[in-house]
């Protein structure tokens, strides 16, 4: 068999058409179900004991058709069979795991898919296998329950308020105990929360596998327009390493912000009425040398500062970065443009007037170091007073690269898109004169 798998693994299309010729409509049919013949060594489930196995791979790798599969092999093989489908919520457990495109109903053969009952939250198999859906949002729905196996998809997402992530593990495990054998699979893209880590301090030990992939492992199946763009956006970022390299990039220790905290910060979906929106930038000394870091910022009604772009620029002339600046003026119909002015003093307030003579520029000078004027900021977000909306991967680098005592251990020389976004929300949040002012762009 391995044989036969390594053939089809090199094969190409050609002698796929040639093989498929040979076979009749009923073979033909049946053989695209076969995933033996077309996954790769790690999206199979590992031999030997094991009770968690945590599939820990980058975007695009596969990780929900591996997670559909083994779900799919559970059923066929264990007609009383109860799975746990978890995820962030309801909704992405019944669009990604269920009805998605490499989800459940997707990878069975139609005379063999099970019945599924979005009201009762259940898939049926055929044999009496059932699955049962689960939102992560709602850890106490898995206490009672029993389960002999469980799907739990991009635990890396589920919410980390009140603990919530943790609590639905536990519930789980405490509720997987029915027949001899109870198993799970995780499958996630590596964020470094409290979960993913603990179930990484257990490879090797308490049954647990791991196995890991990048993007690139998946290239075939996957777009050459996709690739390219990943790797034109996020090259050379830690993001990079993280969601398409499938790398666990942990925290620095001691610097101001770290990942967790981050991605606990993080939202998504509509944002409440910008009270004022800002624009900061961090001028570069030198075309030839640091970035100009360029950040909007808003403060919404509901009294939370909020991260809306990072438009920073590498390696520009003056003009160039004073263009991008104005720019995001009016994109984000700016009420103030915030410059920090130690590089260049006026200059800067006069390159910023040339690309647009109407910019409401305000100038500030630091007196203080980066990190110490980073240090209230990093306060308000651990207070939970700061949202992200969108990800923001070269900002939020630098960010988890400074650190308490003023050193900076992040990508690059300087922090210049931290230094702006931390300009832009002290205007914002920690200046009792402002006020909401009239728009002049």
């Amino acid at each position: 068999m391995s044989e036969k798998l390594d053939w089809l693994a090199q094969a190409g299309p050609d002698e796929f058409d040639r093989l498929a010729q040979s076979f009749n409509t009923a073979e033909r049919d049946e053989f695209l179900y076969h995933w033996k013949f077309f996954a790769r060594e790690t999206q199979f489930a590992p031999p030997g004991d094991w009770r968690i196995w945590l599939i820990m791979a980058g975007r695009g790798f596969g990780k929900t058709r591996a997670g559909s599969e083994w779900v799919r092999t559970i059923a066929d093989s264990h007609p009383a069979a109860r799975i746990a489908l978890i995820s962030s919520s309801l909704a992405e457990a019944r669009s990604v795991m269920v009805e998605g495109e490499s989800g459940i109903l997707a990878c069975c053969p139609p005379d063999r898919e099970p019945v599924f009952e979005p009201s009762l939250r259940r898939l049926t198999f055929p044999n009496g296998a059932q699955a049962q859906l689960f939102s992560a949002a709602e850890p106490e729905s898995l206490r009672g329950p029993q389960h002999s196996h469980a799907w739990c998809d991009e635990i890396g997402k589920w919410p980390l308020s009140h603990e919530r992530a943790s609590r639905c593990w536990d519930n789980l495990m405490m509720g997987l105990r029915l027949g001899s054998d109870p198993r799970v699979t995780v499958t996630t893209t590596p964020r470094a929360v409290p979960l993913v880590q603990r179930l990484l301090r257990q490879e090797g030990a308490a049954s647990t596998v791991v196995s890991r992939g990048s993007t690139y492992d998946n290239a075939s199946n996957l777009p050459r327009r996709f690739l390219d763009a990943m790797e034109s956006e996020y090259a050379g970022s830690q993001l990079a390493r993280q969601e398409i390299g499938g790398e666990l990039v942990t925290d620095i220790e001691g610097a101001l912000w770290s990942r967790s905290l981050i991605e606990q910060c993080r939202e998504r979906g509509a944002r409440p009425q910008d009270r004022r929106i800002v624009v900061s930038v961090d001028p570069p000394a030198s075309s030839t040398g640091d970035d100009c870091g360029i950040v909007v910022a808003a403060m919404g009604d509901d009294g939370h500062g909020r991260v809306l772009a990072d438009c920073s620029v590498a390696k520009a002339q003056p003009s160039e970065w004073a263009a991008a600046v104005a720019r995001a003026a009016n994109d984000w119909k700016a009420d103030r443009v915030i410059a920090e002015a130690n590089q260049g003093g006026a200059m800067v307030e006069a390159v910023l007037r040339a690309a647009q003579s109407t910019l409401p520029v305000k100038l500030v000078h630091a007196t203080r170091g980066k990190t110490a004027r980073a240090e209230p900021i990093a306060a308000l977000y651990a207070s939970g007073r700061v949202k992200h909306c969108g990800l923001f991967p070269q900002l939020e680098d630098q960010m988890c690269g400074l650190m308490v005592g003023g050193d900076y251990a992040g990508p690059g020389r300087s922090p210049d898109r931290a230094d702006a976004l931390v300009w832009a929300l002290s205007e914002l949040m920690l200046n009792p004169a402002a006020v909401p002012s009239v728009r002049t762009i």
